[in-house]
């Protein structure tokens, strides 16, 4: 089999050649990229940001009416795109295709703007100098100025680089993203289409899409270096994660959305009816399939109120067909468990007093039922449900890797947020929405735009004044 065509585009211009021939991790397919011109990569800091003075407004013009090109339908790049990825990616088709032809609505003007306002008090600071005045008359002002960013794009999540894509541009920033070897494609055809619109105009000069190895030290010591780059933004697992870590230095900072794992906190009222215990069950395997649960949104354990064990084995008996069912970004049939994970289930099954298994290693799903959660990850659409006295006694399970917490009732998520943010979590929604957000919300307890701008200052303090300069602590 001739191994895929990856091609890069750097500033609107595509990068075609079969210089390097890669796997991607995940299927072992091969794929061929041109070499990387590290030089063509880097903007010299001599040379301002390209998206500098451009009005806001006129960004997210630029974004919408990509949005609006990225139809699938009409787009081909993308339509190529869904059978190359189709070939990379180990969600099925279907999904992928689903995934692609919800991307545009992450271009939405009010989406877009919704994140620039919940981000920035004054987004005004986006655009240029704001002046400010202190309680001593002393006069400032600030900037947010656009900063140089490595984004590494996460692979479970094909479309996923749209969404970076967009907030790249809303912060102005000058943008490289290195794409992962479970989708090599996507980033390059949304590219691709902002340049046929205006190759020239300064969104498209301000991003460039390419592909290395992760871990390729002669291309990583060079890229992740705090005179070329501000910050380096990273979506993935743990060892993408500690790739950057280690060439991290002073001056480079590293914003990263790391690996979360998410939870279902169900209370006793969920046996108040047979109708109840349907509903739940379903909204709980909604959560848990999204993506087949390779999303960090995705639902692992769910904290089940009740010391009855035929109360649990209800509730997993309703829960476990559910896991099987066909879903706009789930199929009916998942790949298995990893051969460890199904080797200690199948041990901890045989023993009986530890763990309850409903469902067999079919795909179409598994429930796990316990009083502790087991101590590995459970993945591939298997739940695993834990019996609790009470909902509170869940919460010393939830830590800072806890990244969305569906609850019900939903009355008892004001009862629950405070512990479970004081534990680490870091989302309560009602269960069976957790692949829902209200637009401009934070994500993984922060907000990123903030996080991505190089804020700066100009002090402006009357130094005829003895008390206009206040301390600061120094360091």
């Amino acid at each position: 089999m001739n191994p895929l065509n990856a091609p890069f585009l750097i500033r609107g211009e595509l990068i075609e050649g079969d210089a390097v021939r890669h796997t991607s991790r995940d299927l072992g397919i091969d794929f061929i990229t041109p070499a990387i011109d590290l030089d063509a990569l880097i903007t010299p800091r001599t040379q301002l940001p390209p998206l500098l003075d451009v009005p806001l407004a006129e960004i997210v013009d630029f974004l919408v009416e990509t949005g609006e090109r990225l139809a699938l339908d009409d787009n081909p790049h993308l339509q190529r795109c869904l059978d190359l990825v189709a070939e990379t990616n180990p969600l099925p088709r279907r999904v992928v295709e689903n995934l692609y032809r919800t991307a545009p609505e992450l271009l939405r003007r009010d989406s877009l703007w919704s994140q620039v306002e919940s981000n920035f008090a004054d987004p005004a600071v986006l655009d240029g100098w704001v002046s400010r005045t202190d309680t001593a008359g002393n006069t400032g002002a600030i900037r947010a100025f656009p900063p140089r960013m490595v984004h590494m794009l996460a692979g479970n999540a094909p479309a996923g680089c749209i969404a970076s894509i967009a907030q790249g541009a809303l912060v102005k920033a000058v943008n490289l993203f290195k794409m992962p070897s479970s989708d090599p494609f996507t980033t390059v055809a949304a590219l691709r289409t902002m340049a046929e619109i205006d190759a020239d105009h300064p969104v498209v000069q301000s991003m460039s899409a390419v592909y290395w190895a992760g871990g390729d030290e002669a291309i990583e010591r060079t890229v992740y270096r705090p005179q070329y780059f501000d910050k380096i933004v990273a979506w993935g697992g743990g060892p993408a994660i500690n790739n950057v870590i280690r060439c991290l230095g002073p001056g480079i900072q590293l914003v990263s959305f790391d690996p979360k794992s998410s939870i279902s906190m169900i209370g006793r009222e969920v046996f108040s009816s047979d109708e109840v215990l349907a509903d739940v069950a379903e909204r709980v395997a909604a959560d848990t399939c999204v993506f087949n649960q390779e999303a960090c949104l995705a639902s692992r354990f769910v904290f089940l109120e009740t010391t009855d064990p035929a109360e649990a084995r209800r509730f997993c008996a309703a829960l476990w067909p559910r896991l099987g069912a066909d879903r706009l970004f789930g199929s009916a049939v998942a790949p298995l468990p990893p051969t460890d994970v199904r080797d200690e289930i199948e041990v901890m099954g045989a023993m009986g007093d530890e763990l309850e298994v409903f469902g067999r290693f079919d795909g179409r799903g598994m429930v796990l039922l316990s009083d502790a959660p087991v101590d590995f990850h459970p993945s591939n659409k298997v739940s695993n449900v834990v019996m609790v006295a009470s909902l509170d006694d869940a919460i010393r399970h939830v830590n800072v890797a806890t990244q969305t917490i569906g609850v019900y009732p939903y009355e008892r998520k004001a009862q629950l947020r405070d512990a479970l943010a004081g534990a680490g979590g870091q989302r309560v929604c009602r269960v069976g929405t957790a692949n829902g957000h209200v637009a401009g919300g934070p994500h993984d307890a922060m907000y990123p735009l903030a996080r991505f701008v190089h804020w700066m200052g100009d002090d402006d303090i009357f130094s005829g004044n003895p008390n206009a300069a206040l301390p600061v602590a120094t360091g």
